[in-house]
C-alpha cells in the first residue's frame, strides 16, 4: 500500500489532527492517516495511487490548505 506525504498549512493542535484524520480517513481509497503537527505533514496510506485533487478538496473543506506533496 503506497503512503504519500503532503504538506498541510494551518494545523496547530490536537483538534486539527483529529479533524484531518477523520476527514481524510473517510475517503474510500484511504486506509490510514498520520498527522504530524510539528512538521505540518500528513501521511496518507491508500490501496492505489491517491487522488491528490480529492484529498486537497477534503483538506480545504476541513479548513486547512494542502500545499503539495513532500
Amino acid at each position: 500500500m503506497p503512503a504519500t506525504t503532503y504538506a498541510v498549512a494551518g494545523m496547530s493542535c490536537g483538534h486539527c489532527k483529529a479533524t484531518l484524520t477523520k476527514a481524510i480517513g473517510e475517503l474510500d481509497s484511504v486506509s490510514g492517516v498520520e498527522v504530524d503537527l510539528d512538521t505540518g505533514r500528513v501521511t496518507v496510506t491508500t490501496a492505489t495511487e491517491p487522488d491528490d485533487t480529492e484529498i486537497a478538496e477534503v483538506v480545504d473543506e476541513a479548513g486547512y490548505e494542502l500545499t503539495g506533496r513532500v
